[in-house]
């Protein structure tokens, strides 16, 4: 499955080189390709294609609507019982497909591949292993590259796990949490000989709201209260902590409560505990008002 925006000079090099590697595997097999509104000439090419190739479909998009839009379109009319997803701009290898499928059937859900060595400019690597870093220090997932397109799904995988926003980068986030075996393989990557990135600093800093999002819905939305709450209680615990401190302080006669910033800073995190309590609170009764769908992901029910 392959998210197209404005990418018609790369597809005339990237179909061939895909229906190759397809067809050395000796096994039934479709291709996938999401017309995200280019503008180009890509979807004309892709329609040429079809007729060519019966193994080649095509979804287009009236407008673009994103990479995660595309990429969930497409996983959503998959059929086959692996998926492969790949970038449209030449920089994954499908030589790799092969190796993704090996490793995924050494046990894992999902393989997600690592652009170790990477031919990309500096502006983007590095904002990438920061953005990479950061997301492995907060959710515990102990692979490099999140942000790779070149990945094997499990059909269960695409089918249960869900998708929005900005979200295709965290999908090894959202089926860790589902109970799926997430694995890690390097692949090559190659340099982009058509076309420009569609990377900018305003993705950069969306993927860090995104990270918040993931975390926020894979961890806590059943249970708002256990965030909100515990910040609460930390908050509210230091300002009491505070303001006794200094009210022990004022009853021995040594200080004045009237000229200490301190004793309202004291206030204002009580208040602030409660106020969060009071939003997990609030988070947990409409959680439990709408609660209607199921939090656990079946593997197999053997009778």
């Amino acid at each position: 499955m392959v998210p197209v925006y404005n990418e018609e000079e790369n597809l005339r090099i990237l179909i061939p080189e895909v229906t190759e590697v397809l067809q050395s595997l000796g096994t039934s097999y479709e291709m996938i390709f999401v017309d995200d509104g280019s503008t180009d000439g890509s979807r004309a090419l892709l329609k040429r294609m079809i007729a060519q190739d019966p193994q080649i479909r095509l979804l287009g998009f009236r407008r673009n609507c994103g990479e995660t839009a595309a990429g969930a379109a497409g996983l959503k009319e998959a059929r086959g019982k692996i998926v492969i997803t790949m970038d449209a701009d030449l920089q994954d290898d499908p030589t790799e497909i092969p190796s993704l499928i090996k490793r995924l059937n050494d046990g894992y859900d999902l393989v997600s591949g690592w652009k170790k060595v990477r031919r990309d400019p500096i502006t983007k690597t590095i904002p990438s292993r920061f953005f990479n870093f950061i997301t492995r220090l907060l959710t515990g997932i102990r692979i490099h590259d999140f942000n790779c397109g070149l990945k094997a799904y499990r059909k269960d995988v695409v089918k249960s796990v869900k998708v929005y926003g900005e979200l295709h980068r965290y999908i090894p986030v959202l089926a860790h949490w589902e109970g799926f075996k997430i694995g890690e393989m390097t692949v090559q990557h190659r340099p982009r000989k058509y076309g420009k990135t569609k990377f900018g600093l305003g993705r950069f800093w969306k993927g860090f709201l995104d990270l918040i999002t993931a975390l926020f819905t894979t961890r806590y939305f059943r249970r708002p209260l256990h965030l909100f709450g515990f910040w609460g209680l930390v908050f509210a615990v230091a300002g009491i902590v505070i303001d006794g401190w200094l009210i022990v302080e004022w009853f021995m006669g040594r200080t004045a409560l009237g000229n200490r910033p301190l004793f309202l800073g004291g206030i204002f995190l009580i208040i602030l505990g409660i106020q969060f309590v009071s939003v997990g609170l609030l988070g947990e009764m409409i959680s439990k008002s709408r609660q209607s769908t199921e939090e656990y992901s079946i593997r197999d029910f053997i009778r």
